[in-house]
């Protein structure tokens, strides 16, 4: 049997945050290992796990988990595509059927279509594990918890679980206890929840294609028909490298068909992993290929995305009419066009309206990451719209945008600027159907005899008329956006390996340091790009702290320093964050204009301050 000396080793060399578990749960060690097998001690841990969970939707309140009077809670369960997924799942289902859980098993199953499965069995459903590891590597695997609100557990509930799980692992016999508790589940129930899974999937996939009807169309779901006659005149195909992830058993290719839209894929096998699985750079080299080659054969495909394993996260490339080739987005990008386009259909759709001085009727907001670029903030402004930041991670951006519609704000998009994709209320999750239908909308939701469409809205609004023109394209949208150079999660410049463990501290000395540099460095920033002051804001969850005194306050949350111009107005900014999901520490410079100089200069500075504050120079 396995030591738990074993056990807390493993435990150590996983990273548990409010984003999900995750770790290496391969039986070599390797990141990169395509095995089926996990290691013994990452099977104690899936099932302590799920324990945890049982016993917390037990003793959760009635109005966040509803066990249907004397019945057992019911807990679905789903994973992605990663090979591992698997033997975590046998090591999961028997301790929740041992705990006198019911459980409904699906398969391979991606993440807002868990989600939405969830949301569709409330008030019946207790919640849902989910078994991913999102973007990071195949070797990786982790978990997900939720309930019937159809989102992941809220970051402070996240949190007592972990506290739970840690202590359930500290016991002294606790291998022996989680073990037999695997050797305990009825046999005949086990294999009646492996059998039901066909059906499970089926019930699945009907909540989501119902659910992402609701989230695309809002509160005007007539207006469906609208898009399918925009798309019958100006016919629009969608390619799509699906890279093995668990969107290659989803809806994707029904739903986007339905609506008109032509549809191909690659590597649409579940499993077929063919490249690196985040959606970002050169993972989507072989998408803008496909999407050239279709291009070529049909000059209605010019928009196509890959997501990554879970399928909650898509990227795009697009055609561009001005280059006459294919190119990649960066996500900061991606994530501004959603906002215009959902932005605009507000207006469309009268939910935005506004008084004869063009301010707004209606209280709105959008709710980003910390490191979402102020171009967002921009785009807002032409709509009369507030932006509000959280702390880095899905579940600190949900939260806030919960906490703001409490408040009284319409938030109709929200999401981490920094990863791409987008949230669309009322969904709790980011979803690449949702982000691609955020361009379909804006390219097929034209003006008319009803009034101006989703561009010319925006056109409109943002002061840009003279951009409009009827035959417009995906180029035309794409140069209207505020112009910003940012710094990309992924690049080379935006990863640091930091060895101080205590980043309060880290902060604390690069604050010195910061200080130091801008009293040598004011005159040139003022000179060469128009900085004349700064401000610190600390993030740390959903709480937004600004004009901080000691950088040290933000401590393992996000640090941005963002710079003003002599009006007092934010021009560029630079942000400092350890991953709560992988073993690296972030940063990112963000700077308005089209002028990549300043955003190198900006990270350069930054990398050097971050180094030396960890004792590096």
């Amino acid at each position: 049997m396995i030591s738990r000396e074993n056990v807390h080793a493993a435990l150590e060399r996983m990273i548990l945050s409010v984003s999900g578990w995750r770790g290496v749960f391969a039986e070599s060690g390797s990141g990169e290992d395509k095995t089926e097998l996990i290691s013994p001690a990452h099977r104690i841990i899936a099932a302590a796990a799920a324990l945890v969970f049982s016993d917390y939707l037990v003793k959760a309140p009635k109005e966040e988990s509803v066990t249907r009077g004397s019945r057992k809670p019911l807990v679905l369960v789903g994973s992605d595509t990663r090979p591992t997924g698997r033997a975590i799942v046998e090591a999961l289902i028997p301790v929740l059927l041992s705990s006198s859980c019911e459980v409904r098993y699906a398969g391979v199953i991606a993440a807002p279509e868990i989600m939405a499965w969830a949301r569709s069995l409330a008030p019946e459903s207790a919640g849902f594990i989910f078994i991913s590891a999102s973007h990071n590597p195949v070797g990786h695997n982790g978990l997900k918890f939720g309930l019937s609100d159809g989102g992941v557990l809220a970051p402070e509930e996240t949190l007592k679980l972990i506290g739970e799980f840690r202590s359930v692992l500290t016991e002294e016999n606790c291998t022996v206890r989680l073990e037999q508790l695997i050797a305990a589940a009825d046999s005949a129930e086990l294999q009646k929840v492996y059998a039901a899974g066909a059906g499970a999937k089926r019930d699945a996939r009907r909540a989501y294609f119902d659910f992402i009807s609701q989230v695309a169309w809002g509160e005007a779901p007539a207006l469906a028909s609208t898009l399918k006659a925009g798309l019958a005149a100006r016919p629009l195909g969608i390619a799509c490298d699906f890279n093995g992830s668990a969107r290659t058993v989803s809806i994707d290719r029904d739903f986007f068909s339905g609506l008109g839209l032509r549809f191909d894929s690659i590597n649409a096998r579940p499993g077929e992993i063919a490249h690196r699985i985040v959606p970002e750079g050169e993972s989507l080299e072989p998408c803008r290929l496909f999407l050239e080659e279709l291009h070529r054969k049909d000059p209605a495909f010019i928009l196509g995305y890959v997501p990554d394993c879970d399928g909650d996260r898509g990227n795009l490339v697009v055609w561009d009419e001005s280059l006459a080739k294919a190119r990649i987005l960066e996500a900061q990008e991606v994530f501004a066009l959603a906002c215009v386009a959902e932005l605009a259909y507000l207006v469309w759709t009268g939910v935005l309206a506004y008084d004869n001085k063009g301010n707004a009727l209606t209280k709105a907001a959008v709710a980003v990451n910390d490191p979402t670029s102020m171009r967002v903030d921009r785009v807002a402004r032409a709509f009369d719209v507030s932006v509000f930041r959280s702390e880095v991670g899905e579940a600190n951006v949900v939260g806030l945008a919960r906490r703001l519609r409490a408040r009284g704000y319409t938030v109709r998009i929200l999401g981490e600027g920094s990863a791409g994709g987008n949230i669309t209320h009322p969904s709790a999750v980011r979803d690449p159907i949702n982000t691609v239908l955020a361009l379909v909308k804006l390219l097929s939701l034209r003006g008319g005899e009803g009034g101006p469409g989703l561009f010319e809205l925006w056109c409109d609004l943002s002061d840009q008329a003279e951009l409009y023109h009827s035959d417009y394209g995906l180029s035309d949208i794409i140069a209207s956006l505020p112009p910003f150079v940012t710094t990309g999660a992924y690049e080379e410049e935006a990863v640091l390996r930091i060895n101080t463990k205590d980043h309060g501290l880290l902060k604390d000395r690069y604050q010195e340091i910061f200080l130091r540099e801008w009293e040598d460095r004011k005159d040139t920033l003022k000179a060469r790009y128009g900085i004349h002051n700064w401000e610190a804001i600390a993030y740390n969850g959903m709480e937004e702290k600004r004009g901080i005194s000691r950088f040290g306050e933000s401590g393992k949350g996000g640090l941005t320093i963002r710079f003003l111009n002599a009006e007092g107005k934010a021009v560029a900014s630079i942000w400092m964050r350890g991953s709560a999901t992988e073993p690296v520490f972030r940063v990112m410079a963000d700077a308005e204009g089209s002028d990549r100089r300043i955003e190198r200069d900006l990270i350069e500075w930054q990398r050097r301050m971050a180094l030396e504050a960890d004792g590096r120079s």
